[in-house]
């Protein structure tokens, strides 16, 4: 740190006053004033990595930024890096020329896989990067117990983490029933924040005295808004409001309009999911402010939902402004209108310039692939009994983590329902690979748009079992054994034919490929699935919420199917 160098911060305070040149100079820039709301032209000195001052100041060197835009660096305040099948120098590469200089991460779906081994790996592979990358303890692990995770995690298993300097809080509060209702375990999770550090919420659709109770359970945000009546009334309760717009869920639309001058520092912007095609095609907070300012939010308000707002909710000093003393992250754009980032400095340093990294290499963390917990498959396997009753069907809603839960008889065969292509209706099977327990739960899907061969994945939110869904038994199998051959990934398969594979050999949910290989491989897997008759836009980003027993209304995990809206096991026989 500067201030723990005098030496430097003597430097830095020469450079302030005048009496030594700074480091650099950013000449000819419209300056983003997020304190006063201004936007001026002028000049930004920087020293020692470190904004030294503002206006007339001799420089080492002299950089002409011709009128373009300079705003502090973008910080994302929620999402999980790993559903960007990412490691975190491979995250950073993507997403830093897109003028993101630091993010808030929830570690929870490799947290849910390896455990504290794998918020470590995480936290180990966050160093000595041109972004800097904060960390929130997951607080949901597993997310429920209608489900077989990798791990269980106390708030005895996270208390050691807190002496981790770049872990901030606790993440979001998923089990709101069980903080509403004082559950002792998640109560002694948000202890940890000991009332000083901050806690995410995640309680969508809570309202009333629910709500109340729940923000007295301590969470301070929430990203989980879906209407601007809901995320109306958590704001005049004291919550930040995290405005989503990610790549599954979105929401900018919808709660832009409560915006206003008068609360607007407390909203945020933020991606909870961002794909690698999206990351290529789109960018990353950058695509969010453009969504705003097209949608009419005046763009220094826009720049601060994504600075000087995310930095002062987690409490991240000495950054989301340009003012004497602060970080030199920053970043510059072409235009307050199309946003575009032209270059971008962290630290002081120039990184990234006209949508590329300009440092050659950053450290990659290799972690050795681990092999799956799964004994021997077989056709028998996915077996269904024909029981000659209507059986419980989940139907896919297009472009929605929300299921319907449907009821619809099968023709079987030699004793066994068997998927029907006349109704649109797959197999789908959960199995578990964690423990080695041999458990496959098996029940039908309608929508997927199937006509032959299977799709499978070990992305499955948010224990991440195998999930397979497919016309026959025998594609099925194949798609499984080729996930354990894997060690983890995405592949989609006709009888005993891999069509399409994607290895995610760290914890069957990221790579160390970079962004660009990632968003390749997952077109690929795309064109596999659509040529198997699948409809869906994005195939497996759907299969992957298919296990996930939070999200209405009928999901499978491997202990069965389960009911979200009852928030219990129900069989696939309907009685």
């Amino acid at each position: 740190m500067l201030y723990g160098n005098i030496e430097r911060w003597q430097s830095l305070l020469a450079a302030a006053r005048g009496e030594k040149p700074a480091d650099l100079r950013l000449d000819n820039a419209i300056i983003i004033n997020v304190f006063s709301g201004e936007a001026t032209k002028g000049s930004v000195a920087i020293s020692e990595g470190r904004i030294a001052g503002i206006g007339e100041y001799e420089a080492v060197q002299v950089i002409d930024l011709k009128g373009a835009v300079l705003a502090p660096g973008f910080i994302e305040g929620h999402i999980h890096i790993e559903s960007s099948k990412l490691i975190p120098p491979c995250f950073a590469e993507a997403v830093v020329p897109h003028g993101t200089t630091c993010v808030v991460a929830d570690p929870h779906e490799i947290a849910n896989v390896w455990g504290i081994e794998g918020i470590r790996y995480m936290l180990r592979c966050s160093h000595d990067l041109p972004l800097d990358i904060y960390y929130m303890l997951p607080s949901c692990v597993p997310a429920t117990s209608m489900e077989t995770a990798g791990a269980s995690l106390s708030a005895a298993d996270l208390h050691p983490l807190l002496d981790e300097p770049t872990v901030l809080g606790i993440a979001e509060l998923m089990n709101f029933p069980g903080a509403l209702f004082g559950d002792p375990e998640v109560l002694s999770k948000s202890a940890l924040a000991n009332g000083k550090r901050p806690i995410d919420g995640h309680a969508p659709g809570l309202t009333g005295k629910k709500l109340a109770a729940y923000l007295a359970a301590g969470p301070a945000t929430d990203h989980e808004c879906n209407t601007i009546e809901e995320a109306r009334e958590k704001l005049s309760l004291g919550m930040r409001i995290m405005i989503r717009e990610g790549s599954t869920a979105r929401n900018l639309s919808a709660l832009l309009p409560l915006v206003t001058p008068t609360n607007e520092r407390r909203f945020m912007l933020v991606s909870d999911d961002r794909r690698p095609s999206d990351l290529v095609e789109q960018g990353h907070l950058d695509h969010s402010l453009r969504r705003a300012v097209a949608e009419g939010l005046d763009p220094i308000t826009a720049i601060r939902m994504v600075t000087i707002n995310t930095a002062e909710a987690f409490g991240l000093g000495e950054r989301g402004g340009i003012r004497p003393g602060w970080r030199a992250d920053l970043v510059a754009l072409d235009n307050l209108k199309s946003l575009r980032p032209l270059k971008v400095w962290k630290d002081g340093r120039l990184v990234a310039e006209s949508g590329k990294m300009t440092i050659v290499s950053m450290p990659v963390t290799r972690q050795a692939p681990r092999p799956l917990s799964v004994p021997p498959l077989s056709e028998e396997s996915f077996a269904a009994p024909d029981k000659h009753t209507p059986i419980r069907v989940i139907g896919v809603v297009p472009d929605q983590i929300v299921t319907e839960s449907l009821e619809y008889t099968l023709c079987g065969h030699a004793g066994r329902l068997t998927s029907d292509p006349s109704l649109d209706i797959a197999k789908l099977a959960v199995i578990e690979r964690h423990t080695g327990s041999g458990r496959v739960a098996v029940a039908f899907i309608k929508g997927l748009g199937l006509k032959e061969g299977a799709l499978a994945s070990t992305v499955a939110h948010d224990s991440h079992n195998i999930i397979v869904a497919g016309m026959d038994d025998r594609s099925m199998l194949s798609a499984a054994k080729s996930l354990i051959r894997m060690g983890g990934g995405q592949v989609a398969a006709l009888g005993d034919k891999l069509i399409a594979e994607f290895p995610l050999p760290i914890a069957g949910l990221m790579t160390d490929q970079d962004v660009a290989t990632v968003a390749a491989n997952e077109e690929e897997l795309g064109r596999a699935a659509h040529s198997l008759g699948c409809k869906l836009s994005d195939p497996f980003m759907a299969l992957s919420f298919l296990a996930l027993p939070v999200i209405p209304h009928l999901k499978l995990t491997d202990h069965g199917l389960v009911d979200v809206d009852l928030f219990k096991h129900v069989p696939l026989y309907v009685q």
